[in-house]
């Protein structure tokens, strides 16, 4: 395939990442163990727009330059017949079809990958796919890692923006005051101090 992307293959098993983390479920807008979400509180009419929005994010953040990313859903899950396979900042989503699963269709994917000697990292804790899969050049993660991978890389980022947004990554700032006072008297921004005369 000309063109076609080289990057490694990121392939998420949606709903499995989506049940493995309470940062997803607790969007699912659909009654779960003790917590009935009443019917006109419900910001869609599909119980899972925005679990799946929040994890289409975190695969976007987590992917970044580094991946090809696919999430693939199971289509009989879904309430709207309606799931047009579509590519949103940069992740590809699929939906399965009619009579196939996702873990049909993530198997093909990934088996076409390993047949062209592409790396895949498989997101998923379905032990049946995994199993299936696996094997070089096939890396799988835990779907429950994936939240705390993102998680990790978000609070980086808050971290080196808070740095560089202090001033604290300047080379003025990293210097001793000795040599910030030589350089400044080499620039000529302000003299250096006065030498001490011992009184």
């Amino acid at each position: 395939m000309a063109g076609a992307s080289r990057l490694p293959l990121l392939v998420v098993d949606g709903y499995n990442a989506i049940y493995a983390s309470d940062a997803y479920l607790d969007l699912v807008d659909e009654p779960r163990e003790g917590l009935d979400v009443p019917a006109v509180l419900r910001l869609s009419s599909d119980p899972f727009d925005r679990a799946r929005e929040a994890l289409l994010a975190d695969v976007a953040s987590f992917a970044a330059g580094s991946y090809e990313a696919v999430i693939v859903y199971d289509g009989a899950r879904n309430l709207s017949t309606e799931r047009p396979d579509r590519v949103i900042g940069g992740v590809r989503v699929i939906f399965s079809r009619a009579g196939q699963s996702a873990d049909a269709v993530i198997e093909e994917m990934v088996t076409q990958a390993r047949e062209a000697g592409r790396p895949v990292t498989l997101v998923t804790s379905d032990i049946t796919i995994r199993s299936t899969v696996a094997g070089v050049p096939v890396s799988l993660m835990a779907s429950s890692l994936l939240s705390r991978e993102v998680a990790a890389i978000e609070e980086e980022r808050r971290s080196d923006e808070r740095l560089s947004g202090s001033g604290r990554l300047t080379l003025e700032a990293r210097l001793s005051p000795e040599s910030r006072a030589k350089l400044e008297a080499l620039t000529g921004r302000r003299r250096p101090p006065a030498a001490s005369d011992g009184r």
